[in-house]
């Protein structure tokens, strides 16, 4: 072999190449399966400033997106430069929103790309698109490939080594005061966004080009993320909760098309419905709306499925939080009234509904069940974590003395959990 092949044989060898995505990787909005629960074990119960913080690392910005993990990297959304604080939002026209790759055994930063936004953006009004912010979608990824998404202005696809540009597609123009909020789901070749604000319409963009496959109008006040189901049958289908009055409507969708497979009687808001939908089993779960009503529906079915289909419908419910599915209970946090309710999934039956004390006010996050555990964390009043069982416990309560506003939810990865607030990125648990 000559001296040229060798070099470039040598070259071949060392070249980085982008991580990859092994089962079960953390790399979408609420782990795997959008289901928030992880079956790593060896997780931390408590942590402080001097307690099981392997590393911590300052973010060039605020966010509400959830850190994802693909490989030996972390990827997270930020944004900066207006909004930053009551007192002074500042010009709206030097908003920028950034994307962070950062190494995941150390927490140092890779690489990061600025973008300037298309405006005029949803009105900071001080009160609740202070709660959101700018960067409020988690990205997802592929092997090969990171997604994100920022509201109006719209989809990108990014090479995970290092950041460039593969394409940028619209969705929408509209805004909210409550600012965006879907995150965005993988199925085969396709990138679903729901743009719910932005056109009030479902998507699915091809991955390779960005282009349009499909779109389902009338999705106006749907703000949850749709989640991929399982039948008993083995099919997929794609869920979304859509609000309505009396009754909003529990739609099931074929990904490959957007064709509606089946309805059900759903959340009663006129408004929206935030929560995502989980499912076990071939079994949906939904909650959500002001009224605070969580639903049980079988799905695989066709037409208005609301007569066979319909499992249990109860009273109890939350406006933002998405629920969690364990070992046949359902649990969730409300946001407001600082309680932790636990449902039997077969019945709908309350197991329990305590009051969290310490109060933890305000919770924007999703919940996360992982160990055994279940972990809350709150915008200002630390991570609660509670025992995954029939009867309520609160094992720990953790703050963090240099913590910011947190709405993301919690990443799980090998025996650590990601979390994230306005100011940093913390890696919980042993180094």
């Amino acid at each position: 072999m000559n001296a040229a092949l060798v070099s470039l044989w040598f070259a071949v060898l060392v070249l980085p190449s982008p991580p990859t995505v092994p089962g079960g990787a953390w790399s979408r909005f609420r782990g795997p399966d959008g289901l928030g629960t992880s079956a790593e074990r060896g997780l931390p119960v408590e942590w402080s400033d001097e307690k099981n913080i392997a590393w911590k690392t300052a973010l060039p910005g605020a966010g509400s997106s959830s850190p994802i993990v693909v490989g030996n990297r972390v990827y997270l959304t930020c944004y900066s430069g207006f909004a930053m604080s009551t007192e002074e939002p500042g010009d709206e026209a030097n908003l920028r929103r950034h994307v962070v790759c950062l190494d995941r055994a150390t927490g140092k930063i890779v690489w990061q790309k600025e973008f300037e936004p298309k405006l005029p953006e949803s009105e900071y009004s001080g009160g609740n698109n202070q709660w959101h912010g700018y960067a409020t979608s988690t990205p997802v990824a592929d092997d090969q490939h990171l997604y994100v998404f920022f509201g109006k202005s719209g989809v990108y696809s990014l090479k995970l080594a290092d950041g460039g540009q593969v394409w940028h597609a619209d969705v929408g123009e509209q805004t909210t005061g409550w600012g965006s909020s879907n995150s965005l789901v993988l199925f085969d070749n396709l990138v679903i966004v729901n743009a719910s604000i932005e056109s009030r319409s479902l998507r699915a963009l091809d991955k390779s080009t960005g282009k349009e496959v499909w779109r389902v109008d009338d999705m106006k006040g749907a703000r949850n993320t749709p989640n991929l189901v399982k039948t008993e049958k083995g099919e997929t289908e794609l869920v979304v909760s859509l609000p309505g009055d009396p009754d909003g409507r529990i739609v099931g969708l074929d990904p490959r098309t957007g064709k509606e497979l089946w309805t059900c009687r759903g959340i009663p808001d006129g408004g929206y419905v935030c929560p995502s939908v989980i499912a076990h089993a071939g079994v949906v779960y939904s909650i959500g709306g002001r009224k605070n009503t969580a639903i049980a529906v079988r799905a695989g079915g066709r037409g208005d499925v609301t007569e066979p289909h319909l499992l249990w419908r109860v009273g109890k419910g939350a406006n933002v939080v998405s629920p969690c599915y364990h070992d046949g209970r359902i649990y969730w946090v409300h946001e407001r009234k600082g309680t932790m309710i636990c449902l039997d999934a077969k019945t709908g039956d309350t197991l329990f509904e305590e009051r969290i004390e310490p109060r933890p006010n305000v919770v924007y996050s999703s919940i996360t069940v992982a160990d055994g555990k279940v972990y809350a964390v709150s915008q200002h009043d630390g991570t609660f974590v509670f025992e995954a069982g029939k009867e309520y416990k609160l094992l720990s309560h953790n703050v963090l003395k240099d913590s910011a506003r947190a709405n993301a939810c919690l990443a799980v990865d090998g025996g650590q959990l990601l979390l994230r607030d306005d100011k940093h990125l913390y890696c919980l648990g042993a180094k």
